[in-house]
């Protein structure tokens, strides 16, 4: 139990390493601890296993400092910056934005990029 609990004591340290058993420990604790708020969300608030209740919102909010302070110290622990999660995390929101904007419909009529290729104008002007 020492273990799970230990990065929640150094939760905004981000200096020096963690070894693989506190970092591990830690993630089974924050699986078995966002399990419970899921359960008080459905017993008490009435959500569905799919929504994400006010419980598990705080929880993941609580957890999310600590979370990212033992994954740079377990990164440092191997050899590497600590800058390797903040890249790896970016790329990932990044493709998530990216998505976002290519799902998204376009601007209606003409914007600073050109004219609108969903207006009204004969298509094969534009290939003749």
């Amino acid at each position: 139990m020492e273990w799970m609990l230990l990065p929640l004591k150094r939760f905004a340290e981000f200096n020096g390493r963690s070894r693989r058993k506190e970092y591990w420990m830690f993630f089974l604790f924050s699986i078995l601890v966002g399990i419970a708020a899921s359960a008080i969300d459905i017993g008490l608030f009435g959500f569905s296993i799919e929504d994400n209740g006010p419980v598990n919102g705080l929880v993941s909010l609580a957890l999310l400092i600590p979370s990212i302070a033992v994954s740079v110290r377990r990164l440092h622990d191997t050899g590497r910056s600590g800058w390797w999660f903040l890249l790896i995390f970016a790329v990932i929101i990044g493709w998530i934005v990216l998505l976002v904007f290519f799902v998204s419909d376009g601007d209606n009529g003409t914007n600073e990029y050109g004219l609108d290729p969903k207006a009204d104008s004969d298509i094969g002007d534009v290939f003749s």
